[in-house]
């Protein structure tokens, strides 16, 4: 597979070539920033430069993101908070910081590492080329992000549990806090969301993306700063979907550094998102399953803080 690449534009003179970078990956260090130059994969108009070197503005940056090499992943002992389990599926209440697939500067300790050590079948599932990546999660949560996940023990369980996704018959329900109160009480923000062509790591609304819908109610607006706490329905399933429509309405998650402000005002190590309700039909007996995760105690003392 060859390597991803991606152009950016010089827009301002006197920015040192490390510190353009960083302000253009989300998600990277200064150091991996500076990793990236000095590993040649960082071209400032074709010519590989130092670290400190000072752009003059206008220079087309190149930069090649080497493919990882896969390795096998391992079984660990990780603590899962099982919220109910059978033969053929587990519903995990994920907490906030967990993982959950093995990539770079993450290759252990992940929720694929705990399931496998929970669940020694999944293991039949690595070299699928149909669903091997996924290892039966059916979908994701964001690392920051707390809540409700399902998971699947087998092939065919996680092929319908994607299918359900894939109609939007599964509900997902989260809560969150963010840093404005909506406009109105009840709403649907309803924009197409794609990558972010200016920074690789984060989603945008942009014309000609996917289609994403929304659904949010205001359920407690009595904090300082007129901050809010929200119920949130996805509608679709697109990557930070939450994040980047609260953003887009002027109304960013709290603790949100990505999408929301780089300085925040609240002390949180995440942010404030949890994946609060789940209902989906079992894919053996159809029964419609609902399950429902209440805020960690550490969102509800910050909410306590801010009354």
């Amino acid at each position: 597979m060859p390597d991803e690449l991606l152009t950016l534009n010089v827009d301002k003179p006197n920015q040192r070539l490390d510190k353009f970078l960083l302000a253009h990956l989300a998600g990277y260090s200064r150091a991996q920033a500076q990793d990236l130059i000095r590993a040649g994969c960082v071209l400032v108009d074709g010519a590989a430069r130092k670290t400190g070197y000072k752009l003059k503005g206008g220079e087309q940056i190149t930069l090649r993101f080497p493919q990882t090499v896969e390795t096998s992943v391992e079984p660990e002992d990780i603590p899962l908070d099982i919220v109910y389990e059978d033969d053929k599926l587990a519903v995990i209440d994920k907490p906030a910081g967990l993982v959950a697939h093995p990539g770079p500067g993450n290759e252990t300790g992940t929720l694929v590492n705990a399931l496998l050590a929970r669940y020694p079948e999944l293991a039949d599932m690595m070299d699928d080329p149909d669903v091997g990546e996924r290892l039966g999660i059916a979908h994701r949560l964001d690392r920051g992000t707390s809540g409700l996940l399902v998971t699947a023990r087998d092939k065919a369980t996680l092929l319908d549990l994607m299918a359900q996704f894939q109609a939007r018959t599964v509900d997902k329900v989260y809560l969150a806090l963010l840093e404005k109160r909506p406009a109105s009480n009840t709403g649907v923000v309803d924009a197409p969301i794609a990558r972010d062509p200016r920074q690789r790591k984060r989603m945008a609304v942009q014309r000609g993306g996917r289609a994403a819908q929304t659904e949010f109610e205001v359920l407690d607006d009595d904090f300082q700063g007129d901050r809010a706490l929200v119920r949130l329905k996805l509608l679709t399933g697109r990557t930070h979907q939450i994040r980047v429509h609260m953003a887009f309405i002027g109304c960013p998650v709290v603790g949100d550094t990505v999408y929301g402000r780089r300085k925040q005002r609240v002390k949180m190590k995440r942010q404030f998102l949890h994946a609060h309700e789940l209902a989906f039909d079992h894919p053996v007996s159809g029964e419609r399953l609902r399950f429902v995760s209440e805020l960690p105690v550490g969102l509800a003392d910050v909410m306590g803080k801010l009354r």
